[in-house]
Order: C-alpha cells, then structure tokens, then sequence
C-alpha cells in the first residue's frame, strides 16, 4: 500500500520529551480520578511544557483529537474517551462516523446544523474542503497525511492557492462532504479525525495562519508569546448544543512553554499558587516517578497509565538476513533488564506483542520468551561480525540499549552503541538506505487507535526509506498482501482478527522484537480536575479537564 506521509510524533514518542500535539485517553487506578471532585466551569487551567512552540495550523499539526488541537479545531470525527475504556470514534463536526459506499470508495458526510467559526461565519463544506486542500500546499508540509495517498487523484497535488482543487474532494452543498478513495480503507472514519480535516475559509495566509487561526472548538488563540507562552480564550460562536465531546470548561488554557522539566515536577509536586491549576505535558522521568511515589501528596495527583505505548528493538533484515540470528537475538533479550532501565514496573510492563494494549482486537501472544541457552544453540558455528545498535543520545534511550547489548553479549554477539542525536537517528533510521544500522531502538505509538496503525508503517514493504518507519526494512510479498486485505476490511471486530493474525505472522520473521509497553505517568495541580489516562495512547484528555477553586 503506498505511504501516508510519516508521522514523526508517533515515531519519537514513549522516552524523549513529549509534544503538545500528543493525545491523550484513559485513567488508572492510581490517580485517575481527580481528588478534586467533578470539573467545574471556570478558572485558568495551565498546561506546563518544555516545548517552545504550539503549532496551531491544522494543516501543520500532528496533534491527534484529543490534545492542544482539540481545544481550538474541530474535525469531521473525533475520538470519546471514558477512564479505563477504549476509545471511540464519534461525529464532530458531521452527523455521523460516515455513510460508505457499496465498493468502499465514496465517504458521505453532513455537517450538523448551527456550526459557526469564531468570526461568526456559518461552517460550510466549502472550509472543510479549503482546509484539506490546503494540507497539500509544500508550505504546509509536517502534519499527519494518511489523506494524502488515501485520497484518489492526489498525485502531483500541490494545493490550492493557485486556483487547482480535487475532485475527491466534492462539496454538492453547503452541508455535504463527498470524499472519494483510491482504495477501500476500513479505518477511514479514524482518519478524518486528524487535524488536516478542520474547517479553514479560503483566503486564508500560510505563513501566519498558525498565531491566529479561526476557531471551531471551544477556544481561540488569544495570545502567543513565541516560546514563552500560549494563551486561549473562550470562542463565544462555540457551543455544547453541537459538540457531545469537548465541555469547554476554563475560561483559559494558559500553555506555558521552555519549561525545564525537573523544575516543572518540583513546581507540581510543591504544588502552591498557580501551580495548583496546572499539569504536566512532559511524562515524569523515572526518578521523579520514584520521588512523587514516595510523597503521599503528591501521589494522589499521579495519574499512570497501564501499558501502553511500546518500545521495540528493530532488527534490520537487510543486514541481519539470517531468520536464526534475529530469533536467537529475540530469545537472548532480557526485558526485564530493559524494564528496570526504565524504573521497573513503575516505567513499563514487559511486551511480547507488536500491537499495543489498549488497541481493540489485539490479542496476546509469546513467541520468543528469554532462553539464553536456545539463543546460543541457534547461533552455535556461525560467524558473526560486530552490530551496530542505533539509538537516541538520551539517557533513558541509553540506558535501553545498554541493556540489550548487554544480554546479547552473554550469548556471544558484539554490539556497539551508535547514539545519536534525535534528528540525526530520525534520519538514519528513516530517510537512509539502511546501511549504517543493524539494530535500533525504536518507540512508537499509533496516530489513532487501531491495529492498522500498528502493524502497517512499522512492517508494510512500502514504508521503508524515504521518511516511513519500517526501520527494520522488512519486506514480504505475503505480509503486504495481507495488510492489504486488512486495511480494505470495512468491519472492524474481523478487520482486528486480521491484524491479531498478521502480528503473530510477522514475529514468525523477527523484524522486531518488542521490548516494554510504556507507562505514562503525569503530575497535577490539587485544584485539576477530570484528569485521566488510559492505555491507549497514555497520555491526558485536555478536552475534559477542569479546575476548582
């Protein structure tokens, strides 16, 4: 299947510092409900990050439905999620998830009545279509482009501004979508809740649209201090009577910006002033993890995922061609070592699976449980040179990688560590031809939740170079057909019996060998409320949240 446009959040995330594009869902026993009682209307809640900039240009973001986007844009769908349940797609700004065709090539939307942007404007199919148009304009590149080769007739595309439009693209009405697809796509209603499916009026500028965009959500962008701060305010246009997801609650989200991460945990833990009516972005490292455990206060503001997000060790099979070296590599990881890497049973929950929990249909499976001795009968007479292991110059990343190389050596195998900087790993990982690496560790966390997001970019033949993240260059003439036939399922309970099969087919390979799924911890103020995070994608709903007095 040909490539989406990659999306660098999903690659990147799990160890390094986290995004105010990353979603969120869920909760956990611990600190998922919020000790200061049910959400209120009111108040400034602040959003605490060492980020120095939000892209609020829908075209530009990889913010899934339910984080800093979510606050100012609306989308055709959007996701609901409830502590501890999976999440749903659910209409936004249409009626419905989608009316398909008979073939699986033509999505009907209506959008609801009484929808207006922030200026006043009535919403039309018209700003729905500009909006997506406008994703493909080259000055507009870096969001989330599943829609780009989903869409039929999108090759050579380059956007609107200079008067050329799709025709997958139709508008019969002002209240009706029509979208047409080069191929059926089961999960297409997922798809159009990115961010590249808001409503943007034509005569829109590029290059500015991202400091004051017009607003379909509850808030519009009201002040942008360029890496100091984001301030939104209530969009008096928005309201409840058609949005059953977003409650709008502060009167302002304050996103605070460049802000040192060890000093935002101590702020959070201290908890005082303003501080109260905050949250945390960044996941807490694993020894802060280990301070706010062991402080009573603060503890009960935790609020921590069960396994989620995974993080796997990539096994290039073009370098490493023989299946018996990657099984035996699979066999000689000790994962628990890398679970301890990360805080223990705190950080992560061992994986054996390429399908992350909380995704529906997954289903569990150990092909490869650690046996040093097979590991060793599996390598016995082979000649083996030195393997390169790529990994992030973090120190979380670091302290994985040591850990595998540490256990592949006790069955024989040298490998050396090839840390590197974000961009450069991406890079290598990603745009090169796959000479430099033999081994990588690699997080990732699906763009929406379903298997196809999973086992697709990681695994299908078409993502490997040119920016897709099938680091493992895995290629298989049955496995691609297969994905195939799963995406193009309309149904979705036997569409995620297809992908529990491919994951148990693929791990047959060793591409990849899991490692953990992460456990995502955040820290808030006393005064946050409605805060939760579940497995998938382990990260909180900014749209519920609330604050007290």
């Amino acid at each position: 299947m040909s490539r989406p446009a990659p999306s660098r959040r999903a690659f990147l995330t799990g160890l390094t510092s986290l995004t105010l594009t990353l979603a969120a869902c869920g909760a956990n026993s611990r600190g998922a409900a919020s000790a200061s009682g049910t959400p209120s209307a009111g108040g400034t809640l602040y959003v605490l990050s060492s980020d120095t900039d939000v892209n609020w240009d829908p075209a530009r973001s990889q913010s899934l439905a339910v984080t800093s986007l979510g606050l100012v844009h609306r989308r055709l769908t959007t996701w609901e999620l409830s502590p501890g349940g999976e999440p749903r797609v659910v209409p936004d700004l249409a009626t419905d998830t989608g009316t398909v065709s008979a073939d699986g090539l033509t999505w009907t939307y209506t959008l609801k009545e009484g929808l207006v942007l922030s200026d006043g404007t009535p919403i039309t199919s018209a700003h729905v279509k500009h909006g997506l148009e406008r994703s493909f304009a080259p000055a507009l590149s870096g969001g989330l482009g599943y829609h780009k080769t989903l869409l039929a007739g999108t090759s050579g595309y380059t956007g609107p501004y200079e008067g050329a439009h799709l025709d997958s693209v139709a508008t019969p009405d002002e209240r009706t979508v029509v979208l047409t697809l080069a191929r059926p796509y089961g999960d297409w209603p997922w798809i159009v809740s990115t961010p590249a499916f808001a409503p943007v009026p034509e005569g829109d500028d590029p290059a500015t649209y991202t400091r004051n965009p017009l607003a379909s959500g509850p808030y519009v962008v009201s002040e942008y201090k360029q890496g100091v701060s984001v301030t939104l305010k209530r969009n008096e246009h928005w309201s409840t009577a058609t949005d059953t997801v977003r409650l709008g609650l502060p009167d302002t989200v304050v996103f605070s910006l460049g802000q040192d991460e060890d000093t935002v945990s101590q702020r959070l833990i201290a908890d005082s002033g303003d501080d109260r009516h905050a949250f945390s972005a960044q996941l807490l490292t694993a020894s802060k993890l280990a301070q706010v455990s062991a402080d009573p206060s603060a503890s009960a503001r935790l609020a921590t995922s069960d396994p989620g997000p995974l993080l796997y060790l990539a096994v290039n099979t073009e370098r490493v061609t023989d299946p018996d070296v990657r099984r035996a590599i699979a066999y000689a990881v000790d994962k628990a070592a890398v679970q301890q890497a990360l805080g223990g049973e705190l950080g992560a929950g061992v994986a054996t699976t390429y399908i992350t929990p909380g995704i529906p249909g997954r289903e569990e499976y150990d092909l490869y449980p650690r046996d040093t001795t097979r590991a060793t009968s599996l390598l016995a007479g082979k000649q083996l040179p030195e393997l390169v292991l790529l990994t992030q110059n973090n120190e979380a990343r670091l302290a994985v990688a040591q850990a595998v190389q540490q256990a592949l050596s006790e069955v024989g195998l040298t490998v050396r560590l090839d840390p590197q900087s974000s961009d450069a790993y991406s890079q290598r990982a990603t745009q090169g031809d796959g000479s430099s690496y033999d081994l990588a560790v690699v997080s990732w966390n699906p763009d929406y939740p379903s298997a196809n997001a999973n086992i697709q970019p990681l695994y299908a033949s078409s993502e490997i170079g040119g920016g897709g993240y099938n680091v493992s260059r895995y290629s298989d003439a049955e496995v691609d057909q297969l994905i195939a036939e799963a995406t193009a399922e309309p149904d979705a309970v036997e569409a995620g019996r297809k992908w529990a099969a491919l994951d148990r087919r693929i791990a047959q390979d060793v591409p990849a060998v899991p490692l953990v799924n992460r456990r995502n911890s955040f820290l808030r103020g006393s005064q946050v409320a409605g805060f939760f995070v579940n497995p998938f994608p382990a990260y909180p709903d900014y749209l519920v949240v609330g604050v007290g007095a």
